[in-house]
């Protein structure tokens, strides 16, 4: 059991832990080094590259959900069952629910968005609707991903609870 423990907690540190370091470093670092490099078209650029590893991100993460309800599924199995398996199993579903919801239903609407729009969406008009569309779009994208972690902290949390 110990052992299913820490491959739970590894794949969840993996999961929070990678999507921190996209939101925190990887995404600010690619926007300001492109935007410095290319005033111009740095910020479409760095779309389109922090887009695709955003994309990447999103696979490994059904990846890792996956492995995770396989673990938890042993865990159930060989006894005895974690505490609050079932909160557990929702938690773990909203995490892959944001993630999925994210890939499939926001992110090509950004990407349609950013191929309609000739040049950069950042130099539309304050009120032009596909620079608001984006706008809150990225957001939504943003609070899932935000979401997706805490749920990832709150489920740590609960296996280092556990005995």
């Amino acid at each position: 059991m110990s052992l299913l423990r820490l491959l739970s907690v590894l794949i969840l540190a993996i999961w929070v832990g990678g999507a921190a370091v996209l939101g925190g470093v990887a995404a600010p670092t690619i926007f300001s080094v492109l935007e410095a490099h290319d005033p111009q078209a740095g910020r479409t650029l760095a779309g389109a590259v922090f887009g695709a590893v955003f994309a990447r991100f999103q696979q490994l993460s059904w990846i890792l959900g996956g492995l995770l309800i396989v673990v938890m599924a042993l865990r159930a199995a060989l006894g005895p069952r974690p505490r609050r398996f079932g909160l557990r199993l929702w938690g773990l579903a909203a995490m892959i629910a944001a993630s999925l919801t994210t890939a499939f239903a926001i992110a090509p609407r950004i990407d349609a968005i950013r191929h309609e729009t000739a040049g950069p969406v950042a130099a539309l008009p304050d009120g032009d609707a596909r620079k608001v569309e984006l706008g809150r779009l990225h957001g939504l994208s943003t609070g899932l991903m935000f979401f997706a972690m805490g749920a990832g902290v709150a489920l740590i949390f609960a296996e280092m609870k556990d005995h």
